[in-house]
């Protein structure tokens, strides 16, 4: 009988022992907040099911200002799915095809003439990134391509490696103004932000205003904010929830149609056999049958990184402007084991 009962204690000691030590998602964003690696905005989804929507932090640390679930914050490379999105887009209206050369709508250097849109969205084309010119305050698209103009040639033959260019997505932000006839703000705003009622979404310019819009900061808490004014490549400010709202239409096939999306989680096939992880403007991952795409971004004192479960619509969105103090890959791959 004594035997009995004590197997029983030891078992429901270790249920309770392993409940006390399961998380939530809330409880490790709460956990990057306190150890001071995680200032911003969380969504986690699951399921289709929003198990976590947080604000943790200021928007502006000078002020004291906290932040809330409508601080927008710069989204940086994740502006690149909003830019192959418009690319679609404008493929689905007619108005261009994915294997046109990108010269046959703007202009570009001799040693470019012949890189297609498919290899820009696929970073496959050999365009150089402007890494060199980051600093570069108040950094402009048309900066970027004069800098493209002063280079002799590609920095491999187009389709042979794959290698992340910036600078390639804003030779496509120069492509969506002279097809569409209006400018990359204009066209963003119109054709993705206002029909799907994102009301705390930015394409940035130099005048724009943004109300509750956070300031960016390093690991120390001081001032680094976001001071380019390039598109494309990045240029966006938005909250998780807008950035759901966003995810939501692409499952939905709201802005793409069905086969465009099979073509942007589609990887691309390498000249010499091998396939590269990424589709358009997705680095996708295919694993047990599981297909999850994902994209981060980062500039300034900013991170963004939004990872979505392609089969189970759900998805993890965390939005910082205390940029370097967030270690990303950690912080996903412990959320991820609070809802698979």
């Amino acid at each position: 009988m004594k035997a009995l009962i004590l197997h029983t204690v030891l078992r429901i000691s270790l249920i309770l022992l392993v409940t006390s030590c399961t998380k939530y998602p809330k409880d490790v964003v709460d956990d990057y907040y306190r150890k001071g690696a995680f200032n911003g905005s969380v969504i986690v989804v699951k399921e289709g099911k929003i198990v976590c929507d947080t604000a943790l932090g200021f928007s502006s640390m000078e002020k004291n200002l906290k932040s809330d679930k409508n601080t927008s914050f710069y989204i940086a490379s994740l502006s690149k799915s909003f830019t192959a999105t418009a690319i679609m887009m404008l493929q689905q209206k007619g108005l261009l095809d994915y294997d046109d050369k990108a010269s046959r709508y703007v202009e570009l250097p001799d040693y470019a003439k012949n890189i297609t849109i498919r290899q820009l969205l696929h970073h496959t084309s050999g365009i150089r990134d402007y890494e060199d010119l980051f600093e570069k305050k108040g950094l402009t698209n048309q900066d970027v391509i004069q800098w493209l103009f002063s280079l002799r040639n590609l920095e491999f033959p187009s389709d042979s490696q794959f290698k992340y260019s910036n600078s390639g997505y804003i030779i496509l932000s120069q492509l969506i103004e002279k097809v569409s006839g209006v400018s990359y703000r204009t066209f963003i705003h119109r054709e993705i932000i206002q029909p799907l009622k994102m009301g705390h979404t930015y394409v940035y310019e130099a005048s724009t205003a943004i109300p509750n819009r956070a300031l960016g900061y390093d690991r120390k808490k001081k001032p680094d904010d976001y001071s380019i004014l390039t598109t494309g490549d990045g240029g966006i400010y938005s909250t998780p929830e807008d950035l759901y709202t966003f995810d939501q239409a692409l499952r939905n096939f709201t802005l793409v149609n069905k086969d465009n999306t099979a073509r942007m989680y589609a990887p691309s096939k390498l000249t010499n056999g091998s396939v590269s992880n990424y589709g358009f403007a997705w680095f996708v991952e295919d694993k047990h049958g599981k297909k999850t795409a994902v994209h981060t971004g980062g500039l300034s004192g900013f991170r963004a990184l939004f990872w979505r479960d392609l089969q189970h619509n759900s998805c993890i969105i965390a939005l910082t402007n205390q940029g370097d103090a967030f270690p990303h890959d950690h912080f996903l791959n412990d959320m991820k084991k609070t809802i698979q």
